[in-house]
């Protein structure tokens, strides 16, 4: 297999950056990383030496020679040489600026908040951070208040095609509603995160990390 993707199906970038991959069928060989203590010692070995600070994912190129860390650059190195059916980011580069925005936003003010609240939930009693729960719902709260009014009728993240920042709003939605439920104060975005969820691509990454679910935190 040409493509390696060192990743963990239950990731949140993780899931990001598969659904590239799942959209245009490109095949890929994933090396599963996680836990150092639970992943298989060969191929930790491979992903730390390949990216010292051991962020997932990663993906390795063997037939360029060439490895690419993070999951926007990912997508971005997937759209340029291995294209397919769905066009993830635009040719026009007005309109690729957009999408670029579009997918920052989501990392930065949705999915990134959506962590640390998380983070929190793994943190036993007496150790939570209530006042850095309260300051990060409150920005996430920011974010989906403009997402609430800009996504209206739009079907995608950035109008009626499919591209790079529905790609990153998928599991930053998906998840951010598991940190806090927005269903009832933001119905525009749920409805948005529903057909995110329906999408074929992020349909198949939910299957793949299904038997991991059971390791989220309540």
């Amino acid at each position: 297999m040409t493509l390696k993707l060192y990743a963990h199906p239950l990731s949140s970038y993780c899931h990001k950056a598969i659904i590239a991959f799942y959209e245009n069928d490109v095949p890929f060989e994933l090396k599963l990383v996680g836990n150092p203590t639970q992943t298989d010692p060969a191929v930790w070995a491979e992903f730390t030496k390949m990216w010292p600070p051991a962020k997932f994912p990663v993906l390795k190129d063997e037939k360029r020679d060439w490895f690419v860390p993070e999951s926007t650059i990912i997508i971005e190195y997937l759209a340029q040489h291995y294209p397919g059916k769905t066009k993830l980011i635009p040719d026009d580069p007005d309109r690729a600026r957009q999408i670029r925005m579009g997918d920052r936003f989501y990392d930065l003010y949705v999915h990134n908040v959506m962590q640390e609240l998380m983070a929190d939930r793994r943190r036993p009693e007496g150790q939570k951070r209530p006042d850095d729960v309260a300051s990060a719902q409150k920005r996430l709260t920011t974010a989906l208040d403009m997402l609430e009014s800009e996504i209206g009728n739009s079907r995608w993240a950035m109008g009626d095609d499919y591209t790079m920042a529905d790609c990153a709003a998928s599991p930053a939605l998906f998840y951010g509603h598991m940190a806090m439920p927005f269903d009832k104060t933001h119905p525009n975005v749920f409805a948005y995160r529903q057909r995110l969820m329906e999408r074929p691509s992020y349909a198949r990454v939910l299957q793949d990390a299904e038997p991991y679910f059971k390791l989220l935190p309540k």
